[in-house]
């Protein structure tokens, strides 16, 4: 067998799940190409492994490992998103800066101390949330559903 065959294949594959990584803003998709260049990998050291005819067949091994740890990585992932998706309504990364919690917390005024008339509106901001139409996020709309 000759080992230009999948090296190329694996290049290609790799190229692509670059790409997707470097110009996707969904989340998902952004996973989607993380996995894909993850069996490019798997492929060059299945090739190697057989080029090589390793008796241990190490290459395979690693092969496991590497499959293993994307499956972990696949459903950590996918919690995560699956968390900011609920909480920001989108799953655009673009707006995964906003995640961090920082001093938000001292610049938000309390709802019980601020007039009835301002609790429908968000945080006090005047820019909506992306992705949700109402504006709010998902801390306003779980304060408000505790109310």
């Amino acid at each position: 067998m000759h080992l230009a065959y999948p090296a190329v294949l694996a290049a290609l594959l790799f190229c692509v799940g670059l790409y997707g990584v470097l110009a996707r803003r969904n989340a998902i998709l952004v996973l989607m190409s993380v996995e894909l260049m993850l069996n490019a990998v798997n492929l060059n050291l299945v090739a190697f492994d057989v080029w090589l005819r390793d008796t241990l067949h190490s290459g395979q091994a690693l092969t496991l490992f590497t499959i293993a740890i994307a499956a972990a990585e696949i459903g950590i992932g996918l919690a995560i998103v699956l968390a900011v998706y609920r909480n920001r309504g989108t799953s655009d990364i673009d707006w995964l800066r906003d995640t961090a919690e920082t001093d938000e917390a001292e610049k938000l005024p309390d709802t019980a101390e601020t007039d009835p008339a301002d609790a429908d509106t968000d945080a006090g901001g005047t820019e909506p949330t992306p992705g949700r139409a109402d504006g709010k996020t998902g801390k306003t709309k779980k304060a408000e559903a505790t109310t």
